[in-house]
């Protein structure tokens, strides 16, 4: 299984939580890839890349996503056939990112957001998670998540143990 990483506006491809969370996945015999979309201010644009970049993979990949990265992550999911996506402080329903056609149908989704989060209200993702009923996670912390770092991989370990037994990767 390949876990796919995007990262959100303000950050790189291997912040702080993308290692964390990279480390875990490797440790579960995954192979991780972070896409590196610094310089692009676009979601949209972002989106495509991440369209592009998995348009010939034949690998099954799970991807996850942090604030502009999970938009971008669930976005490029409608068009695209993932595993799985494991969102963090997912920017959806925000002005500026045009899309809403976020992947509904979608199998396997966990968000995980803070009630604190001062740049995207969790109503935002509550509103997204009542209408797929997937798994949310609403933790104390702000919108980095970096005071929950340990409880994030905690969910993260928790998220990908089923799908790779599945799989009988672990």
């Amino acid at each position: 299984m390949k876990i796919i990483f995007s990262h959100g506006k303000e950050s790189g491809p291997w912040g702080t939580k993308i290692k964390r969370l990279a480390k875990i996945a490797e440790q579960l015999n995954c192979s991780v890839e972070s896409i590196d979309y610094q310089g692009m201010q676009d979601a949209d644009s972002r989106v495509e890349k991440l369209v592009q970049h998995l348009k010939d993979e034949t690998e099954e990949y799970i991807l996850v996503g942090s604030s502009m990265g999970g938009y971008v992550s669930l976005v490029a999911a409608s068009q695209l056939n993932p595993r799985g996506l494991f969102l963090l402080a997912p920017a959806l329903y925000m002005p500026g990112y045009e899309s809403k056609d976020y992947a509904l149908n979608q199998n396997n989704v966990c968000i995980v957001h803070a009630w604190e989060d001062e740049i995207i209200p969790y109503e935002n993702v509550l509103l997204y998670a009542k209408r797929t009923q997937c798994e949310l996670h609403l933790v104390n912390s702000d919108h980095r998540l970096v005071s929950v770092l340990e409880h994030v991989g905690n969910y993260f370990i928790t998220y990908l143990r089923p799908l790779l037994l599945d799989d009988n990767i672990i």
